[in-house]
């Protein structure tokens, strides 16, 4: 599972810890609890980390499991790299995917700044960095790794990630096509003004736009991060509930396709 977010810088005051207000799991929005079963991918995925099974007869000859999501044959985050641009309040923005000898050491430099490592703990020389954005740009395409460029400028770190077919599918009652979100602003000057905000909903609708299967954008931002989970809020995302991961508790923050246009 991808680290915490780091903040956001919400536009408004960041709100009191959601625990002190809001129960547990078990309270969840009935919308969320209706759908219990693990996608089709997912239960693929958790079949092949199992090994393969060792049959005889024609068994032997089915097809691997992993060929269910080979990203040959269908592009698991439907090409975020092209995307295209958003137009927002602050400037055009466009999700460009990492190049890791591109960007590796402005990605680090980002990861060591302390507001920052507080939450994804990814300080340290570039070889971590670097550890990290491997698997991710090496892997099967459920997460795809990107610079924020805003008005030609790279200025903060996303990961969009298909959250159905994460360990975080494991905590909430995911369904097919939920995509994730997790997002670090990089610079000091660009924390604390509100673009945090600005950006969550620009990439928010950028995934809806071009995913169609997709009816929800979720996120998992540390409970100990209000100034994130802020940021979610004003961004048109709802509090959902409180999930333990197995490292942070976390804040379950869902923006449905459905309410987009009241949001």
């Amino acid at each position: 599972m991808p680290p915490t977010d780091a903040s956001t810088d919400a536009d408004t005051t960041p709100v009191s810890d959601p625990s002190e207000t809001t129960a547990g799991p078990e309270n969840t929005d009935c919308q969320d609890t209706l759908d219990l079963r693990l996608p089709d991918e997912l239960i693929a995925l958790i079949a092949e980390q199992d090994g393969p099974k060792h049959v005889s007869g024609t068994d032997s000859e089915h097809r691997s499991t992993a060929a269910l999501i080979d990203p040959t044959e269908h592009d698991l985050l439907d090409n975020v790299g092209e995307w295209g641009t958003a137009t927002t309040p602050a400037g055009v923005f466009h999700l460009v995917p990492v190049r890791l000898e591109r960007d590796l050491t402005l990605i680090s430099r980002w990861m060591n700044d302390p507001a920052v490592a507080a939450f994804w703990e990814l300080a340290g020389p570039e070889t971590v960095t670097a550890d990290h954005l491997r698997p991710q740009l090496d892997g099967d395409g459920r997460s795809v790794p990107c610079l924020g460029v805003l008005d030609g400028t790279p200025m903060s770190y996303w990961e969009i990630y298909r959250a159905d077919l994460d360990p975080l599918a494991r905590h909430y009652p995911a369904r097919p096509h939920d995509t994730g979100i997790h997002l670090l602003i990089g610079g000091v000057a660009n924390r604390g003004r509100g673009l945090g905000t600005t950006l969550l909903k620009a990439v928010a609708d950028l995934v809806l736009d071009h995913r169609p299967p997709c009816a929800r954008v979720v996120a998992e931002p540390d409970l100990r991060n209000t100034p994130s989970v802020s940021a979610f809020l004003s961004a048109g995302f709802r509090f959902s509930a409180e999930v333990d991961l197995p490292d942070k508790r976390a804040a379950l923050m869902v923006r449905d396709r459905t309410l987009r246009t009241v949001l």
